[in-house]
């Protein structure tokens, strides 16, 4: 099987300009490798090129699984891993702004915020 490619500048450069936006600062990315299993019908582990932060107690993982091919996942704590639903994504923007909706809604609801909103209102 061929090698996974690593994160381009370009890729890095769109998960930073993402990042500032959502947190109105620099946060420093972590380049990593990680083993996984990309069919789920195999028990082949391949190694994948990997960006990792943390911020507000939550740590943010990005695995580059193929060419333009990413999986994403957030935890606050090792053993509660959340995806947003999708398997994989064809696009580094798509996946780290799903990705940092879903862990902001998480956060809101593990904080108990909520919007206000009741059903009459809608």
């Amino acid at each position: 099987m061929p090698v996974i490619p690593d994160f381009s500048e370009s890729e890095l450069d769109i998960i930073r300009d993402l990042l500032q936006l959502r947190y109105k600062k620099s946060v420093e990315l972590h380049l990593a490798d990680a083993e996984l299993r990309l069919d789920p019908s195999s028990n082949d582990l391949r190694e994948c090129p990997t960006v990792f932060w943390k911020e507000r107690d939550c740590s943010f993982v990005i695995f580059k699984t193929g060419v333009r091919e990413y999986r994403c996942q957030f935890f606050y704590e090792p053993s509660d891993q959340f995806g947003t639903g999708l398997d994989k994504y064809d696009d580094i923007q798509e996946c780290v702004s799903a990705l940092l909706q879903v862990q902001s809604d998480s956060e809101r609801d593990r904080e108990g915020v909520t919007s206000g909103v009741t059903g009459k209102d809608l």
